[in-house]
C-alpha cells in the first residue's frame, strides 16, 4: 500500500517538473515573440539612446497613462 502511494507521489512530482519546464519554454517563446514584434515596429528603428529614453519615460508614466496619451 505505502509503495503504491510513494510511486504515485513520484509520478506526480515528475509530471509537475515536466509541466514547469513546459511553462518555462512557453514563457521564453512568448518573450522572443514580443522582442520580434518590437523589433519590427517603429521602436525597432530608434537608435539605442532614444529607445532607452523613451522606455524610461514610459516606465515613469506607467502603461495605462502611456496608452491614454497615445489614444488621445
Amino acid at each position: 500500500m505505502a509503495g503504491k502511494i510513494e510511486k504515485e507521489r513520484a509520478a506526480i512530482r515528475e509530471e509537475e517538473l515536466k509541466l514547469a519546464e513546459r511553462k518555462k519554454r512557453l514563457a521564453e517563446r512568448e518573450a522572443e515573440e514580443r522582442s520580434a514584434a518590437i523589433a519590427k515596429s517603429v521602436l525597432g528603428r530608434l537608435d539605442s539612446d532614444r529607445l532607452e529614453a523613451l522606455l524610461a519615460r514610459m516606465k515613469t508614466l506607467g502603461i495605462d497613462e502611456v496608452e491614454k496619451r497615445l489614444l488621445a
